[in-house]
């Protein structure tokens, strides 16, 4: 069950720790890996867009689990 406390904390910026940078940038690079082979690999179009969407999508999804600590 969603609370209070849960959007509190999903709806606020959360700076980035010393320690949470490289976990940042661990993401970020997969993702544009993964874009990239997307891109090179497959033929323009509705669905290349929408992989390359999905892959954006789950890399902020991942980062919202590093700021929120899992929360």
């Amino acid at each position: 069950m969603i609370t209070q406390d849960d959007l509190e904390n999903w709806f606020v910026y959360h700076s980035p720790s010393p320690e949470q940078i490289p976990h940042y940038q661990a993401v970020r690079d997969a993702g544009r890996n993964l874009a990239t082979a997307i891109l090179e690999h497959t033929p323009p179009s509705a669905d290349q867009s929408a992989a390359i969407r999905h892959v954006r999508e789950a890399v902020m999804t991942a980062n919202a689990a590093i700021a929120c600590d899992g929360k």
